[in-house]
């Protein structure tokens, strides 16, 4: 029985940056009605189940309620336990994963395709943005996204729709962390607080998976500097406080949503896939992933970067469609 699964997070688009940037604002009352052009789209191109992840909002159940009567899939919000947390999106993933969905489609910002890509293995995502400063996941309408989840899950070589996205594994003093799907970045913060970071002259280091003038904040940053693709087998890390006299190199880059800012970057340097890239912290610090405060890092601590091509399957919306479309699935006999 082909499934999907959708994993929409109430909490994405909310964060410190909207009070200190000029960043749109997705509501959850918009994200129901995404979800119900997802599941209208999905069910009529062949998809017979739907799992939603619970959440504070009830954006799943209202998507159901809204839609009764028209509904031939079925519906059902998993029952699982809600700690009005990043985990709750790992979670679910991993139980829909589990429970055989085919796809997942993910409304949130970076940060919760990240907490996605930590519960799965290999049922492929469609991340869509709902959220602030997003690189990972893309502007898309509701209606295009279920049909690309509908043709991945019912399709058995789905990993020709797909790219397997590259991932930053974080290690502190030799021992893994935690994960990044585009940026990490070290920042001189002592404590969690609002976990976005919107104070860019608290900032350290930079690593990034990817990087394109082209998008908003950290790694558009990197992005003014080198531009590397989804496809490039390289990253870059950035370093921002003068080592041993260097001269800076000021640029400047859209850090935030209306927000130009100058910069000076001291250290530039490239990274290959499976390459170690360590620095020793200085100081007492932060480290941020895909730009939420996670790991606390004590002075004379190692941190490690390594840059692998081993994250999420990523669906590609307009080669699933086009594929569709070269096999007939859209044809009625």
């Amino acid at each position: 029985m082909p499934s999907i699964g959708i994993v929409a997070n109430p909490a994405s688009g909310k964060d410190i940056r909207r009070l200190v940037s000029y960043a749109t604002t997705i509501d959850n009352n918009e994200k129901i009605n995404i979800v119900k052009r997802i599941v209208l789209a999905a069910q009529a191109m062949g998809i017979d189940e739907i799992m939603f992840m619970p959440d504070t909002f009830n954006i799943g159940y209202s998507a159901i309620e809204g839609l009764e009567g028209t509904l031939t899939a079925n519906c059902r919000v998993l029952d699982i336990p809600l700690k009005a947390s990043m985990e709750d999106s790992t979670r679910a993933a991993a139980c829909m994963e589990q429970y055989g969905a085919g796809c997942i489609v993910v409304l949130g910002g970076d940060g919760t395709s990240r907490a996605v890509a930590k519960g799965i293995t290999n049922v492929p995502i469609v991340p869509v943005s709902t959220g602030t400063n997003n690189v990972y996941p893309a502007m898309a309408e509701g209606t295009v996204v279920g049909m690309a989840a509908a043709i991945v899950a019912t399709t058995k070589d789905y990993k020709t729709c797909c790219i397997q996205d590259k991932r930053i594994e974080v290690s502190v003093n030799g021992v893994f962390n935690d994960i990044a799907l585009i940026d990490a970045v070290v920042t001189e913060d002592l404590y969690p607080g609002a976990k976005a970071i919107w104070d860019i002259s608290r900032i350290k280091h930079i690593v990034v998976s990817r990087c394109h003038p082209a998008t908003i904040g950290f790694s558009a940053i990197a992005g003014c500097i080198h531009v590397i693709e989804d496809t490039c087998d390289i990253g870059l890390a950035l370093s921002f406080k003068e080592q041993g006299g260097l001269q800076c190199r000021r640029i400047i880059a859209p850090v935030a949503a209306g927000v130009i800012s100058k910069l000076d970057i001291s250290c530039v340097e490239k990274i290959p896939l499976n390459t170690k890239y360590s620095i020793i912290a200085d100081e007492s610090c932060m480290i941020a992933l895909d730009g939420e405060r996670e790991i606390k890092v004590r002075k004379d601590d190692k941190i490690d970067f390594i840059i692998k091509r081993n994250g999420p399957w990523r669906v590609k919306i307009r080669t699933a469609l086009e594929k569709a479309c070269n096999l007939g699935m859209f044809e009625l006999t």
